[in-house]
């Protein structure tokens, strides 16, 4: 493993409890890159520095550190600007990485994108990311360029030529990403008629395991933070006999960058048109509130803050006190506790889901020529059937379903 530093600022407002559990996320995500985190150096001051971020002591102070141990990466937990940047890479001279939040959180989903879709949403993301700081990849040639008041050098020439790159990169894979958003959208347009369910949850909560136990997909599974990023839509049959689709996204973090988010509209697409978004939370995390409020943040950004939603705490089979529950109960309504790699409470889960599909439904009557297979078949798959009565031409049935399917129904009559 190669070995780095990570350092964090403390303002005098800064919540040190989310500060050691960003510490702790950025610590799993270097390691995902085969990074080891050594050491965190923890910086306290009044303000940002106008300069460097962290101040130029301290800067040079962790350089001379890491070049003494022979370290050549230092990771930054928060998003710096591009002139903290270029500051801290002239200090720096070339000889160390520097890192921030936002670029490791890219490199993790670099490495994790497996469709073509997924690619160029981390491409697009990552050409946003590297435009305003490009400048800071050539302080090198500036320094070839001679003195003050030199125009005209091979390092201003390359830095244009590599915007320009850039700038076409990104405006290729905003046409490309823009026809696959065309295509989802005629997707979701096909599935008006069923209800549409998404799981949404902090990253390595366990919403592809929940996917796995309750649809019977053979879901990727593994304990790691954005170990799928794609979106996977399965269709589940409830009790009342409702058919509905259930779609996994990908995870959601604290300080999620915003321009990653807005690449992956086209996979955020199934929570934005779900009917029920089901929050998905781990009941072990050390900061619950927080995971609640990273994905009601991400929720709100996506402007679906007010759609309805069950509040779901997963991993009760790992829970060491038993106090924990009464706890999360009390705070949080009596939310459903389940245990999806036990198949602990799922039914509960089930049963909810049923009970919120079923409010947007009614009631309806309708004869049925007995003749008419296709549109009785359609009635058993997608509708929940009350009676059923057969006399010598029709079949009357009393069955509950949305309007829509209703409306589809008759259409077909």
């Amino acid at each position: 493993m190669n070995k780095a530093f990570l350092i964090t600022l403390i303002l005098p407002k800064s919540d040190l409890k989310s500060i050691n559990e960003e510490i702790l996320e950025m610590t799993l995500l270097a390691n995902a890159l085969n990074y080891e985190i050594i050491d965190t150096v923890h910086q306290k001051r009044s303000s940002i520095d106008s300069s460097t971020y962290f101040g130029k002591g301290k800067i040079k102070e962790l350089i001379n550190k890491s070049k003494l141990l022979n370290i050549d990466t230092i990771f930054i937990n928060d998003e710096i600007n591009p002139s903290y940047y270029k500051n801290i890479m002239k200090l720096c001279k070339e000889k160390i990485k520097i890192i921030d939040r936002t670029k490791l959180i890219l490199d993790i989903f670099h490495l994790h994108a497996k469709t073509n879709e997924s690619k160029k949403q981390i491409e697009l993301a990552t050409f946003e990311y590297m435009l305003p700081r490009i400048v800071g990849q050539w302080t090198h040639l500036e320094r070839q360029m001679g003195g003050v008041g030199t125009t005209g050098g091979p390092g201003e020439k390359q830095i244009e030529i590599d915007r320009r790159l850039i700038r076409k990169s990104i405006e290729k894979l905003k046409k490309e990403l823009n026809t696959i958003q065309t295509q989802h959208n005629n997707q979701i347009k096909n599935r008006e008629n069923i209800f549409k369910i998404a799981l949404a949850g902090y990253t390595n909560s366990g919403k592809s395991t929940l996917l796995k136990k309750i649809t019977g997909y053979d879901a990727y599974i593994k304990d790691q933070l954005f170990a799928t990023l794609e979106t996977v839509t399965k269709k589940l049959k409830l009790p009342s006999n409702t058919n509905v689709l259930i779609s996994d996204t990908v995870g959601f973090l604290r300080k999620l960058p915003h321009n990653l988010i807005a690449s992956f509209r086209s996979t955020l697409s199934e929570i934005i048109e779900a009917d029920l978004i089901i929050k998905v939370i781990d009941i072990n995390s050390t900061d619950i509130e927080g995971h609640l409020n990273t994905i009601n943040e991400t929720l709100d950004y996506l402007k679906i803050a007010d759609k309805n939603f069950l509040l779901v705490f997963n991993k009760i089979d790992m829970v060491e006190n038993d106090q924990l529950f009464n706890i999360v109960n009390k705070k949080y309504n009596n939310p459903i506790m389940i245990s999806a790699i036990n198949d602990l409470n799922l039914d509960d889960l089930i049963e909810k889901i049923d009970e919120e599909v079923l409010k947007n439904t009614t009631q309806y009557k309708l004869k049925i020529p007995h003749a008419s297979f296709s549109i009785i078949k359609y009635i058993y798959n997608n509708t929940s059937i009350i009676k059923r009565t057969d006399d010598f031409d029709f079949i009357k049935f009393n069955f509950r379903c949305s309007k829509e399917v209703f409306e589809l129904i008759k259409s077909k009559l």
